[in-house]
């Protein structure tokens, strides 16, 4: 006769589930950052095809970004009471459309559709991918996660230039952003085949065990999604949050905006040996993420790893800046701040799981990551200014001055998370 004990799940069951939602989750994640990417790659193409000029084709980034921002600040609620499973599914899907609009454009507007699609896409990942995480994986494996998720991410945006100008060159463009939408609706057909995975049915969410569970609603239900929002953006761990994820992606967009241009002007470094740096940065930053996943399992205090690995990033991006590396090291010193930045990623994210309230996973998550978006549209912006006044310096010194600010935040949010949970602190305290 089989018993309760003999129907649970053994430790080793569990390792595996967690094992596979966590690759899962990061191919659907490492969609998402390559789907970033394919618009800016086709600058050049679309500029020639349809005549346009520089800023109208910047202006399509833009978009993309600006509606992924302002989605993922609500899409955290819709996850929050519908579940991350559909809402995910609905983020591949408009990939999908963004792609195909994209391959069969026949003008700006529709190239502009495409856009705002995308970015409708883009702004679920981030609310969806980490309610499953948080919701789906055995707490003793989140940080490397954490750790999975971030480096998935990464590899998603290094296969992008690679995929993308490979077709490009043996077709066309048409022919390129169709095959992205292809791949991403590979990705979705895996997420559907997998979707056991990624939770329970609409309302539900299962534990590590496998076991469904009802999800605490953020709120009561006559409260409404305002009275949420009200309810969280009182807390001043939040807004820190949002201006340490905004921080941190106006010094990515530094890197990857600017750093071809600057290794040529400071280093005299050509353009295939400027771009191989730049992909080293998001290699060795995956890698860093790799290594930060155990940090996140060796020191509870993870604000400290944050603060150090991104002060050292910073510091990195400036000495560079000042041009006291010499050219032969350029390229390698690059990949070293893109680890330092990849080590802060996942002692991040649990950083910011502290500061959580219960059932309210989507909507935090939703909320902060907004930044990210917010970074990404204003970093090129004041960074070309800089350029153009002859500050050539200007974006490497501006990503280390907001990568030191980012630091400084980290420690300011971990001293609000011990002030509204002084229990934890306790706990916290007592084991480091």
């Amino acid at each position: 006769m089989n018993t309760a004990a003999n129907t649970l799940p053994s430790d080793v069951d569990v390792r595996r589930r967690d094992w596979k939602t966590i690759l899962l989750i990061g191919v659907a994640h490492a969609a998402s950052h390559f789907f970033q990417l394919v618009l800016p790659l086709l600058n050049v193409s679309l500029a020639n095809a349809f005549g346009l000029d520089f800023a109208r084709v910047g202006a399509l980034v833009a978009t993309f970004y600006v509606v992924s921002g302002i989605g993922q600040a609500s899409s955290g609620f819709v996850v929050d009471r519908i579940g991350a499973r559909p809402v995910l599914w609905f983020g591949l899907t408009c990939f999908v459309l963004s792609g195909l609009l994209i391959g069969s454009a026949n003008g700006y507007a529709m190239l502009m559709a495409a856009a705002v699609v995308g970015g409708i896409g883009n702004s679920v990942f981030h609310p969806a991918d980490y309610s499953i995480i948080n919701h789906r994986i055995t707490a003793s494996r989140l940080g490397h996660a954490f750790s999975a998720h971030g480096l998935t991410g990464n590899l998603g945006w290094a296969l992008t230039p690679v995929f993308m100008t490979t077709i490009i060159l043996l077709a066309d463009w048409r022919v390129a952003a169709y095959s992205a939408a292809g791949l991403v609706a590979a990705v979705l057909l895996l997420t559907v085949l997998g979707r056991d995975l990624l939770g329970g049915p609409t309302g539900l969410e299962t534990d590590a065990q496998g076991e469904a569970k009802a999800v605490k609603p953020a709120a009561k239900p006559q409260e409404g999604v305002l009275a949420t929002l009200a309810t969280l953006l009182s807390k001043p761990a939040l807004w820190g949050a949002f201006l340490f994820f905004a921080c941190t992606s106006v010094a990515l967009s530094s890197v990857q905006n600017y750093t071809i241009p600057l290794l040529d002007q400071l280093y005299g470094l050509s353009e295939v040996l400027a771009s191989s740096a730049l992909s080293g940065y998001m290699v060795a930053s995956a890698v860093g993420m790799a290594a930060g996943g155990f940090l996140v399992s060796a020191t509870p205090r993870t604000e400290r790893t944050v603060m150090v690995a991104l002060m050292l990033a910073g510091l990195t991006l400036v000495v560079l800046a000042l041009g006291l590396v010499p050219a032969a090291l350029a390229a390698p010193v690059v990949g070293l701040a893109g680890f330092c930045s990849g080590v802060a990623a996942p002692s991040r994210d649990m950083l910011i799981r502290r500061v959580t309230p219960k059932g309210s996973t989507g909507s935090v998550y939703g909320l902060v990551y907004s930044g990210m978006d917010v970074g990404s549209a204003l970093g090129p912006l004041a960074f070309g200014l800089l350029l153009d006044a002859g500050l050539r310096q200007g974006p490497w010194v501006g990503a280390g001055v907001a990568f030191a600010v980012a630091a400084l935040l980290a420690q300011w949010i971990a001293v609000q998370a011990r002030r509204a949970d002084p229990v934890m602190a306790g706990g916290v305290a007592a084991r480091s």
